[in-house]
C-alpha cells in the first residue's frame, strides 16, 4: 500500500500572537503585527520596523520568564523558545503524547532555523570584546546552535526518531516540512514534528539586510503599511520573528489512533535555480520547476488548485519572477486565489514556510483565503490575477499550495489537499 502523509496537529507563534486561531482571526480581521522597534535604539538604523512576537502575560502574548523553567530561559535564544512552544501546541492539538519507549523511537524532529541563534551570537561578541571569556555566558555555544531547537524538542519529549535542523534561509520551514514527508515515505518514522523558527530581529541583521538593500525603509512613519507584497510601492521586505510547527503522520498511523487530519500533504518539491545567492531569476524559472514537480507528485492538474500562499516578501525582483512563474505554471487567467501573508506578519525568515504552510491548512478547512495586506495598486502586468487585496475571500478550497524561496536559490512548493 502506498503511503500517505498527513498533517494531525499544528501550533504557532507569531506577530499576531501566540496560537493558531489567533493568528488566522488577525489575518482574517485584516491586523497586523508589525510595529515600531522598541526593543533596542533605532535612531542609526535606516529601517525601523518589525514584526515582533508580543511578549508578556497577557491574552496572546508569550510569557518567557512563565512559559519556561528559569533555567531554560537563561539556556536558549529566543528562536529555541519560540520553536518549543509551537511544538507544545501542535503535539496537544494532535491529541499526541506517546508514552511507550518503542514508539517514542518511531518520532522524528526537523525543526530548523534560516539564521540560527543571531541575536545570541551578536551579543555574545560584544561582551566578548568587553570582558574576554569571562563575558561569556556558559550557555553561549548551546543556546544558538541552529539544530538545537529541533535537539530540545526532542529531549523534552524523548523522541528518538530522526531528529535534525535543515538550514535552507527562507524556505527552511518548507524544507523541514518536505523532508519530514521523505522521512515518513521511506518508512524512518511514522510521526515527525516538522517547521521552523527564528528570532533574529537585531540592530546587525537589521544593518547587514540594508546593507544588501532588502528592507523596506520608506514606511518608517507607518510601520502596519510597510510590508506590501506584490503592491507597486512595495520597497523591501519587513523583517519578523516566530516559529510554525506541524506533527506531519503517516496516514494509516494517524488513522488507527483515531487523529484529527487537517489535511494531507499531497506533493512537495524542492529545487535550485542556480541562479544568485540573493535573487530570484527574472522570469521565476526555478519557482516553475518547484510548482511543476509538487503539483505532479500530487497528482493535481494547475486548474485543481484553488488557493497559494505566495512567497512574495515585498521585493521589486523577487515578487515580479515569482508571478511571472506562476502566471507560466497556471496561466494569466487563472481561476486560483493568490495571497501573501507576509503583508500581515512581515518575513519570519525560517519560520515563514512552516507558518505560511499552517495557513494554507486552514484555508482548506475554513473555506477562506486571507488577504494580502497594503495591496493598494498591483503591478499592472498582473492586472489579471486574483491577489486577494487587503481584504479575505470565502470561497471553497480543496488543493491549496505553499511557496517558500530561500537565499542560495532554494525554491520549495507544497501541495496540502482536504484528506
Amino acid at each position: 500500500m502506498k503511503k500517505r502523509v498527513v498533517v494531525t496537529g499544528m501550533g504557532v507563534v507569531s506577530p499576531l500572537g501566540v496560537g493558531v486561531e489567533l493568528m488566522w482571526q488577525g489575518l482574517m480581521e485584516g491586523k497586523s503585527g508589525i510595529r515600531a522597534i522598541d526593543r533596542f535604539p533605532v535612531e542609526h538604523l535606516a529601517s525601523r520596523v518589525a514584526g515582533l512576537v508580543p511578549l508578556g502575560s497577557g491574552p496572546g502574548e508569550l510569557d518567557l520568564q512563565k512559559g519556561f523553567p528559569p533555567r531554560e530561559t537563561r539556556r536558549s535564544d529566543p528562536f529555541i523558545l519560540y520553536a518549543r512552544k509551537a511544538a507544545e501546541q501542535a503535539l496537544a492539538d494532535a491529541g499526541y503524547a506517546p508514552q511507550d519507549p518503542s514508539e517514542k523511537e518511531r518520532v522524528g524532529v526537523m525543526v530548523g532555523s534560516g539564521i540560527g541563534g543571531f541575536s545570541t551570537l551578536a551579543n555574545g561578541a560584544v561582551d566578548f570584546s568587553a570582558r574576554g571569556e569571562a563575558g561569556l555566558s556558559t550557555y553561549f555555544i548551546t543556546a544558538q546552535l541552529a539544530n538545537l531547537a529541533s535537539g530540545q524538542i526532542a529531549i523534552a519529549h524523548g523522541f528518538g526518531g530522526p531528529n535534525f535542523a535543515l538550514m535552507s534561509a527562507c524556505a527552511t520551514g518548507a524544507e523541514a516540512i518536505a523532508s519530514a514527508a521523505r522521512a515518513i515515505l521511506l518508512g524512518e518514522a511514522d510521526v515527525v514534528v516538522a517547521g521552523g523558527s527564528d528570532a533574529a530581529v537585531h540592530p546587525l541583521s537589521i544593518a547587514g539586510f540594508t546593507k544588501i538593500h532588502a528592507l523596506s525603509t520608506h514606511w518608517n512613519d507607518s510601520p502596519q503599511r510597510a510590508s506590501r507584497p506584490f503592491d507597486s510601492a512595495r520597497d523591501g521586505f519587513v523583517l519578523a520573528e516566530g516559529a510554525g510547527v506541524l506533527i506531519l503522520e503517516d496516514y494509516e498511523h494517524a488513522r488507527i489512533r483515531g487523529a484529527r487530519i487537517h489535511a494531507e500533504l499531497a506533493g512537495y518539491a524542492s529545487v535550485s535555480d542556480a541562479y544568485h545567492i540573493t535573487a530570484s531569476h527574472p522570469e521565476g524559472l526555478g519557482e516553475q520547476r518547484a510548482l511543476r514537480i509538487s503539483l505532479e507528485r500530487a497528482g493535481v492538474p494547475p486548474d485543481g488548485v484553488d488557493y497559494l500562499n505566495a512567497h512574495a516578501t515585498g521585493t521589486q525582483i523577487g515578487d515580479a519572477g515569482e508571478l511571472h512563474a506562476i502566471v507560466s505554471v497556471f496561466g494569466k487567467d487563472a481561476r486560483l486565489a493568490i495571497s501573501s501573508t507576509k503583508g500581515a506578519m512581515g518575513h519570519t525568515f525560517g519560520a515563514a514556510g512552516a507558518i505560511e504552510a499552517i495557513v494554507s491548512i486552514l484555508s482548506i478547512a475554513r473555506g477562506a483565503c486571507p488577504p494580502t495586506l497594503n495591496l493598494e495598486e498591483p503591478d499592472k502586468e498582473f492586472a489579471g490575477l486574483n491577489l486577494v487585496p487587503c481584504r479575505p475571500q470565502e470561497r471553497p478550497v480543496r488543493v491549496a499550495m505553499s511557496n517558500s524561496f530561500g537565499f542560495g536559490s532554494t525554491k520549495v512548493a507544497l501541495v496540502f489537499s482536504r484528506p
